[in-house]
């Protein structure tokens, strides 16, 4: 395997430290001259980490409706969320096509978007199969697909021990969010 090939992280488990690991790659990547693009599925809130890395110069990219939780949306805005997580992917994939610099893609949250059927399957597994070979993909979520464990080539576990959220502390800026 040659030392400059592209390789597929993913960052899953329970609560906090998966956004927060492919942010810290983002960081590294850009620091080593890198193109770095930044892509949240399932997440509409305002939060900390996009500030930084635009500041930094990393554009970052997401969708803005439908807001809220899956579980919370009904039969229409479900199917504009994977309509709007579909055009999303073909963006940010359409960014590092033939690329030929040192590229990170980092898709926040697609393990969750894919394994909830929240985006296209054939797409993604299209897309990664087929990925530009420099190109560095990093996915984070819960729970992947056996299809996306087969296909990574890194997966580290986020494992909870203890977390304020088991006292009924919600998330906090600049912590959690």
């Amino acid at each position: 395997m040659a030392k400059d090939k592209g390789l597929i992280h993913i960052y899953c488990g329970e609560n906090k430290g998966k956004t927060t690991a492919c942010v810290g790659q983002a960081v590294r990547a850009f620091g080593s001259g890198f193109k770095v693009i930044f892509c949240q599925f399932l997440k509409t809130s305002p939060s900390g980490e996009l500030k930084s890395l635009e500041q930094l110069g990393i554009n970052s990219y997401r969708i803005t409706k439908p807001k809220g939780f899956t579980w919370e949306m009904n039969e229409e805005e479900l199917k504009i969320l994977k309509e709007e997580h579909n055009k999303l992917f073909k963006e940010v994939t359409s960014l590092v096509e033939g690329d030929g610099d040192k590229t990170l893609l980092v898709l926040d949250e697609l393990v969750g978007a894919y394994v909830g059927g929240h985006i296209d399957k054939d797409m993604v597994m299209e897309f990664l199969n087929n990925k530009p070979k420099n190109l560095e993909v990093v996915l984070t979520g819960r729970n992947p697909s056996d299809e996306l464990v087969e296909i990574a080539d890194y997966i580290t576990e986020m494992k909870k021990i203890k977390h304020p959220m088991d006292k009924g502390i919600n998330a906090r800026k600049g912590i959690e969010m």
